[in-house]
């Protein structure tokens, strides 16, 4: 049974900085593409970051590029999202997501193409 578990959401101000970690487990984590989606209210699922099987490439959306950084351990079947300089727009559930490929086009990525999700953390910025 494949899971991932989400943790380190919560309530910060306004730039500062926090860091998301997720576990996986059920899974040759080594064979996934792995990325962070969120959801603020009233809107839908939008990529945030993403990172290839052996992390050797990330891709960021324009509005956190520079201020978040994606990044996974394959010994430790985790992956993890520093988030920095943040925002009040920031706030919303975050949710890891994994995708079975080597090859994929991160920046293309899309919520129906994950293969598995987790239940999501909220992360809520005050202004």
């Amino acid at each position: 049974q494949v899971q991932l578990v989400e943790s380190g959401g919560g309530l910060v101000q306004a730039g500062e900085s926090m860091r998301l970690s997720c576990a996986a487990s059920g899974l040759t984590f080594d064979d996934y593409a792995m990325a962070w989606f969120r959801q603020a209210p009233g809107k839908g699922r939008e990529l945030v970051a993403a990172l290839t099987f052996n992390g050797g490439s990330t891709y960021y959306i324009d509005s956190v590029e520079g201020r978040f950084t994606i990044s996974r351990d394959n010994a430790k079947n985790t992956v993890s999202l520093q988030l920095s300089s943040l925002k009040p727009e920031d706030t919303a559930v975050y949710y890891c997501a994994a995708e079975r490929a080597i090859l994929v086009e991160l920046r293309k990525l899309r919520a129906s193409d994950m293969d598995y999700w987790g239940k999501g953390t909220l992360v809520t910025v005050s202004s």
